[in-house]
């Protein structure tokens, strides 16, 4: 499967982390899994455990 995408990141989808609120684009990484996609980095998944065991 080619990719003919020539650098237009305004044509990808968005969406905001849910801890830190940053705008994610579509990455090819996610392209599999991009409706499970939650957070922007490594760092604000580790945030979300913390935060959620306090009440």
């Amino acid at each position: 499967m080619k990719n003919d995408f020539k650098g237009n990141k305004q044509a990808l989808p968005c969406k905001l982390c849910a801890v830190c609120g940053r705008t994610m684009s579509w990455r090819k990484a996610w392209a599999k899994n991009w409706a499970g996609v939650l957070y922007c980095s490594d760092a604000c998944r580790a945030r979300k455990k913390s935060a959620g065991t306090t009440p």
